[in-house]
């Protein structure tokens, strides 16, 4: 059984863990003020060409965004997001238990627009509902879709004449930026976005995010933050470490192209079967429409989730390349999915 149901599936790169076992026994300050964790921020600066930004790492995507929006927002305060977006479907509530709303908005491909933004902004008039603040996007979003760099300047406008904060989750970051239809470049981020985070869990690292502060006043006392959740790590040096080793050099982005290539083989091969998609996903996430008995013939080799149904006769699934995905599995998925479609 082969798996293609995420790409956090395997562990992390042979290059993270002999890091790790290569400086294991040298002692170091906790809580984030080792030299790994140090250097890691130092690198991720200089990759966008800012010093001016402040880096936390933090261990997953979950804890990284309610700390971050419980942070960044007043007790009245609320976010705008997707009703795909991670927030509002897969964190059982974790914004909510902050205290703060999550105010959902029907998208046609899982992204905002400014009409959306303004539009729920212009319903909330008064004292008497929460106040939205925060917009939270995701890029690549939960469908696989990715933003382009006028879309961001486009939400960024709306964000700067509203007050709000412009917030991008970036689990699958790497994919996005290495998306053959992305024209966004890393460093492109600071000046388009008020905080974003890079994911390290679903490329290539054991786990691990390292959360980008961009606007000044969202700065304020975030380790206070981090401590009181529990996100200030004793050994804060095995996220420095992992994070030293993406950035380093180009292993972050040589193991998201990896992903995104993988998700291109079975994509053009299954749209040479004139196979219909749920989405369009120009990233490591897939969503064909299948019928149901071909999904049930696959997924006796392979693993991977059904999406949502689309009829009575079909359901669109979603395959997820990694870092680690072998080419000779992808091939044989899609020489299988010829044989079983016939």
């Amino acid at each position: 059984m082969y798996s293609f149901k995420n790409d956090y599936g395997e562990g992390a790169h042979p290059r993270i863990l002999n890091a790790l076992m290569e400086t294991n026994l040298v002692q170091e300050d906790g809580y984030g003020e080792d030299s790994f964790s140090k250097n890691a921020s130092e690198l991720i600066k200089a990759k966008l060409g800012r010093n001016d930004v402040d880096v936390h790492l933090l261990s997953g995507g979950t804890q990284t965004n309610l700390i971050a929006i419980s942070a960044f927002l007043r007790p009245h305060e609320a976010a705008i997001a997707a009703t795909t977006g991670h927030i509002a479907t897969h964190e059982t509530g974790a914004i909510e238990a902050t205290g703060h709303k999550v105010i959902t908005v029907e998208t046609a491909d899982g992204k905002l627009t400014p009409d959306l933004v303004k539009a729920v902004a212009d319903g909330h008039t008064d004292e008497h509902m929460v106040k939205p603040k925060l917009v939270y996007i995701s890029n690549s979003t939960e469908i696989g879709s990715i933003y382009s760099k006028k879309e961001l300047q486009d939400l960024r406008g709306v964000c700067e004449s509203r007050g709000f904060i412009l917030f991008m989750d970036g689990a699958r970051l790497g994919s996005a930026l290495c998306s053959e239809e992305n024209d966004l470049n890393l460093e492109d981020l600071p000046g388009l976005v008020d905080a974003f985070y890079i994911g390290g869990t679903k490329n290539g690292a054991l786990l691990g995010e390292a959360l980008v502060i961009c606007r000044e006043r969202l700065k304020d006392d975030f380790r206070y933050h981090m401590k009181q959740k529990g996100a200030l790590l004793a050994k804060g040096r095995l996220l420095g470490i992992q994070f030293q080793e993406l950035f380093r050099d180009g292993l972050f982005f040589e193991l998201a192209e990896h992903a995104n290539r993988m998700a291109g083989l079975i994509r053009n091969a299954l749209e040479k079967e004139d196979t219909r998609f749920l989405t369009h996903s120009p990233s490591n996430q897939l969503f064909p429409i299948l019928s149901n008995k071909l999904i049930a013939e696959l997924q006796k080799k392979y693993a991977f989730l059904i999406w949502e149904k689309v009829d009575e006769h079909s359901s669109a699934v979603r395959f997820v390349t990694s870092w680690a995905t072998k080419e000779e599995a992808v091939n044989e998925l899609i020489e299988d999915f010829k044989r079983m479609k016939l």
